[in-house]
């Protein structure tokens, strides 16, 4: 970690307690949306329903667009109290406690399941939004790329380790002879204490900077929230290629969501794939994405923003055609890997192209609405592969088939972006910023 990237008076120690949240947070994404929960949920709670995948993509949207409604609010109110900290505490707690109420879901426990997943999971997007808040306040302008690098990376490492540790519970449970309905609910608690103890070193070590403002009404931060939104949508209009960029973004994305939030369930119902060889494709998954993040950096230096983003998406497009098409595991192994390449890859190429167009003077604005696309995708994709599933009787092959064509859409949008004529408007606005 070079001190040269962060703010003066700023330590490394608080750096690592804020990256030290993404470690934490990480195992809920992990264990409960991709690996585990997921298909318990399909499989057990809802009893492989034709629709229990419908309804579970379902409620994660319902978490996301609550999530979506919720933020400009918290994030005024955190503004004008200078409580950043207080609220990332409470979505911390409330997430953790939910994680945990998941565990004493059974069979036919639909309400019970489907109220927490949507409790936890719009505490962890608002959890999720907090602590980027804080990266302002601890990176210079030109090294946040980096700085949120970190983060990222070592998230990626707390999510391999709680996964890893509930895989090594739940082979035990197995061979101790234990059914599923029985390994699966402890999971939840070894995630949640996990997020608990992890995300202390974080309250512990990262101050609040902000200073409150009270001469500000409540209501103007609030209005400021959804202003901010809506000036950086009127500032992307005036800029055809960056509308065009965040289209392709929320194309791209959707797949990517259907990918993070079905991966497991597709795994098992259409692979006919174990539990523990479910969660070990996860966490080959996850290693891959790590290694397609790290590996971006050099490709984007020798081929550029587009064509690194190109070459990604017709990646996307390969894994999930090999996926609907694999007459056996060992192909969808192969193309599970892929996919986790892609995904590193297109996640850290459009952040990056997007903060290449962003003025500094804009840049918390037009990151607000780069946010807003990817929530945005998060609700499209899985609710689009939940419905092709429902309406084709559970034919999930199809869904995914069709998954591909998000991925064709966002080629379709991205040869459309006029990619030096963005730079060179990118250097007139960061000229008069200056």
């Amino acid at each position: 970690m070079n001190n040269s990237a962060l703010l003066p008076g700023v330590k490394r120690s608080e750096v690592f307690a804020w990256a030290m949240f993404d470690f934490a947070n990480s195992g809920y994404t992990t264990v409960v949306l991709t690996a585990v929960f997921a298909t318990y949920f399909v499989g057990i709670v809802a009893g492989n329903a034709a629709w229990a995948t419908l309804l579970w993509v379902s409620s994660l949207s319902v978490s996301y667009l609550f999530s979506m409604l919720l933020m400009p609010a918290i994030g005024a109110w955190c503004d004008r109290h200078a409580m950043k900290k207080r609220a990332l505490l409470v979505s911390t707690m409330t997430c953790v406690i939910g994680t945990a109420a998941l565990g004493w879901s059974g069979p036919g426990d639909m309400a019970w399941a489907v109220f927490w997943i949507v409790i936890s999971n719009v505490s962890f997007s608002v959890g999720e939004s907090l602590i980027a808040s804080f990266l302002p306040e601890l990176a210079k302008t030109d090294s946040m790329g980096k700085v949120s690098s970190w983060g990222w990376a070592w998230g990626y490492v707390g999510g391999m380790l709680t996964l890893a540790i509930c895989l090594f519970w739940i082979i035990s449970g197995l061979k101790a002879g234990l059914t599923t309905s029985e390994v699966v609910p402890p999971t939840m608690w070894i995630t949640a204490i996990i997020f608990l103890l992890a995300s202390s070193y974080t309250f512990w070590r990262l101050p609040e900077r902000a200073t409150p403002q009270p001469h500000l009404e409540a209501a103007q931060f609030l209005r400021k929230g959804w202003n901010d939104l809506v000036e950086a949508l009127q500032w992307a209009r005036d800029r055809p290629s960056f509308m065009q960029l965040l289209k392709c973004i929320t194309l791209y994305q959707a797949g990517v969501a259907v990918a993070i939030t079905v991966a497991a369930i597709y795994a098992e119902g259409e692979m006919g794939m174990s539990k523990q060889d479910t969660m070990m494709l996860i966490f080959l998954l996850n290693i891959a994405a790590l290694l397609g993040a790290w590996g971006l950096g050099w490709m984007q230096d020798q081929i550029g923003h587009i064509k690194t983003l190109r070459l990604t998406l017709v990646g996307w497009v390969l894994a999930c055609v090999i996926a609907a098409i694999s007459p056996n595991v060992f192909y969808f192994w192969f193309a599970a890997a892929f996919a986790g390449l892609c995904m590193g890859a297109s996640q850290s190429v459009g952040r990056a192209m997007v903060g290449r167009l962003t003025p500094p003077d804009r840049s918390a604005q037009v990151f607000s609405l780069w946010s807003f696309a990817v929530r945005t995708a998060s609700i499209l994709g899985p609710v689009l592969y939940g419905l092709i599933t429902y309406l084709s009787d559970g034919r999930q092959r199809l869904a995914i088939a069709s998954t591909a064509l998000l991925f064709l859409a966002s080629l379709w949008v991205l040869s459309k972006i006029r990619w030096e004529l963005a730079e060179q408007q990118a250097a007139i606005d960061q000229n008069s910023a200056l």
